[in-house]
């Protein structure tokens, strides 16, 4: 019979196996919930009860182009993990989809577990994904090839590009309450085409995530998404894009690692590649400045 000493031995080596293993594992951005002829009406009237029933908030819902429907959800979980992490607020919310491919209509969601290593969050989300399978079913995982735990933590599109750590400051001011205030007014004027989609604020947390749809140019939400979003499974639920308010200034993840976080294995070049919205990045950076400055700039420009 083994002593205790062994049995203990054999255990650590299966418990850092299993760790080994989570650490290899490859998450991908999106999980498939369902896909079934209908209209995406009839889906969103079906899945909002279900999303209520396991928990989850409905602070936004919105249609970026005529065959997609974003629902954005949190809830007490999302909101105490986003509270313990500087930007944690970008995890604060889920986006659950409903896309119309012909006449199937596709329901996916934003990996919570995905999110949580990409933007270097404390804490666990599979609880958080656990509930969100269990309101809407699963049938798999997809967006890309998959990164590491270690891969999203640290990660950037290539040599040179942002990381999630380096992102737009979109502007400084004297207190959390005006630059919130400031970027709900630069919404609610529809600067750039900007439009406010939810805003949620982080309890215990000087934090507050805005998210914005864009809709003109080259920093539309339409624009970005025919041309990258490619593949047989679409993954609406890279909609929509955030501001996030930390402290006293307005900040947004650069487009290089926000596009690129949710579209790993996007190529370079060719058809439905990074080289065909070159543009987005600092057109985006340019609507959401606008956004959160333009009374600033409007008044002075009127001295």
């Amino acid at each position: 019979m083994p002593t205790a000493n062994v049995k203990w031995a054999s255990l650590s080596l299966l418990l850092l196996a299993g760790t080994a293993r989570g650490d290899e594992e490859r998450l991908k951005p999106f999980v498939l919930s369902s896909r079934a002829k209908g209209e995406i009406e009839t889906v969103v009237a079906e899945v909002k009860p279900k999303l209520a029933a396991a928990g989850f908030e409905l602070v936004g819902d919105y249609a970026p182009y005529a065959s997609a429907r974003v629902l954005v959800v949190t809830s007490p979980e999302l909101k105490a993990a986003a509270a313990k992490s500087k930007f944690g607020a970008y995890g604060a919310v889920q986006r659950v989809t409903a896309t119309k491919i012909d006449e199937e209509v596709q329901v996916a969601f934003t990996n919570p577990v995905y999110m949580q290593y990409a933007y270097r969050m404390v804490g666990d989300l599979s609880p958080v994904r656990s509930k969100l399978e269990a309101a809407l079913g699963s049938l798999e995982d997809f967006g890309a090839e998959g990164l590491t735990r270690k891969e999203l933590g640290s990660y950037h599109y290539m040599f040179g590009m942002e990381y999630f750590d380096e992102p737009t400051l979109l502007g400084r001011f004297g207190s959390h309450g005006g630059a919130v205030k400031a970027t709900e007014q630069g919404l609610a004027k529809g600067r750039g085409g900007a439009k406010l989609v939810y805003k949620v604020a982080i309890p215990a947390s000087n934090e507050t995530v805005v998210g914005v749809a864009l809709s003109e140019g080259c920093s539309g939400d339409s624009f970005i998404m025919s041309e990258i979003d490619a593949k047989p499974v679409r993954s609406t639920g890279h909609l929509p894009y955030e501001i996030v308010v930390s402290g006293m200034n307005a900040y947004a993840l650069y487009g290089r690692f926000r596009i690129a976080i949710n579209f790993p294995d996007l190529k370079m070049m060719g058809a439905n590649s990074f080289m065909n919205i070159k543009c987005a990045p600092d057109a985006i950076e340019a609507v959401l400045r606008k956004v959160v400055w333009g009374d600033v700039e409007e008044a002075n420009s009127a001295k």
